[in-house]
């Protein structure tokens, strides 16, 4: 690892020292570092919202853009994608230097104004990405077993709205009794389940 990365992380540890607000999830000479930080930003009519973000610094950070997962009890799957949206539009202006403090302070100005935009909406559906300690952003597959269907047109028109919603890829496979369905996509849209 870096010693920039290494000062880096000593900053984070050091700004973000109040119990459960800063923990280190993975640390790998291969795969780069991987911690969360909790904190809150300003939404709409003043409150607080709190946010969870998982960063991802890959070994060759700060040449590149680090990993950004999303999670709020308070916000939407949708506007926890646009979120990361706008907090790796921000890093693409901060390339070659350390920018996950700058990044958490650019979301807590502007999240109000990120919710405010038309395509955030304001739906009830929570955000839900994973929490797992193996917090990879590249291609994840995931395999449902379903012990039946009734409407299997009907079904499989939701399955398809699902996956096109999601940007998903996959099968629907009908072997007998069995019936699977195989997913492959971005991490962030396919939910682990906690066991």
């Amino acid at each position: 690892m870096a010693e920039s990365v290494q000062e880096e992380l000593s900053v984070l540890a050091a700004i973000f020292c109040r119990p459960h607000e800063w923990e280190v999830l993975s640390r790998s000479e291969t795969d780069g570092t991987v911690f969360r930080i909790h904190t809150k930003a300003e939404g709409f009519m003043d409150a607080d919202i709190p946010l969870e973000l998982v960063f991802h610094l890959p070994v060759n950070y700060p040449s590149c853009l680090p990993g950004i997962s999303i999670n709020s009890e308070q916000l939407t799957r949708a506007q926890c994608v646009t979120v990361k949206e706008k907090l790796l539009e921000q890093a693409e202006s901060l390339l070659l230097e350390p920018m996950v403090h700058e990044l958490v302070l650019w979301i807590q100005q502007n999240l109000r104004h990120i919710l405010s935009q038309p395509e955030t909406g304001s739906g009830s559906e929570k955000c839900t990405f994973s929490t797992s300690t193996t917090m990879d952003d590249g291609l994840w597959i995931t395999l449902l077993h379903l012990d039946h269907m009734r409407a299997k047109t009907k079904y499989v028109k939701t399955v398809e709205k699902w996956a096109s919603d999601l940007r998903l890829t996959g099968r629907l496979m009908f072997m007998g009794k069995i019936i699977l369905i195989l997913l492959q996509g971005d991490r962030n849209n396919l939910k682990v389940p906690k066991s």
